[in-house]
């Protein structure tokens, strides 16, 4: 910050988004739209109690939180967040040792999950493709996406630049 003829100028330098891309999970977006119609007719049918409205409208806004997921790289981060932010995680690319395209096997399942063998975190919202990075310390993740080289490649060009 510097003054100029009484002036206060305020400069900023933010980190440029080198990569970026959200992933629509239709699946979820059906089973938000399915329940919405079923609490709704539930809701006509037996009556509004304000508990049971409150608890339908948090199940709905849980699911409907999983229905995007969007990766993005800057020159620090690789930061994923699912829906409106409710879930999400950043990882320092400087701690990122390699990444490699893989595909989920289906009993993998989709959402936030930890799989014990072997031992990982999983992130996806749809579909089978994801990057697997193995962590600086041996830790694993796996990104879901439905542009895995894009997202490999992307991920390998910012940690050369760490």
């Amino acid at each position: 910050m510097y003054l100029h003829r009484n002036h206060y100028k305020l400069t900023r330098h933010f980190d440029a988004v080198q990569y970026k891309h959200t992933q629509i999970g239709y699946l979820m977006i059906v089973i938000t739209a399915i329940l919405l119609v079923f609490y709704t007719s539930l809701l006509i049918v037996v009556g509004s109690d304000p508990v049971i409205l409150a608890i339908m409208l948090f199940i709905i806004f849980i699911v409907a939180s999983f229905s995007t997921l969007t990766v993005s790289i800057d020159q620090k981060y690789l930061k994923i967040r699912f829906g409106y932010g409710l879930a999400g995680k950043q990882f320092l690319l400087k701690d990122i040792h390699s990444v490699k395209t893989v595909r989920n096997h289906w009993y993998y399942g989709w959402g936030i999950r930890v799989w014990f063998w072997p031992t990982m975190w999983i992130y996806n919202i749809s579909g089978f493709d994801a990057i697997e990075m193995v962590m600086k310390d041996g830790r694993r993740y796996r990104i879901g996406t439905d542009q895995p080289k894009e997202l490999e490649q992307a991920v390998l060009k910012a940690i050369r630049k760490q």
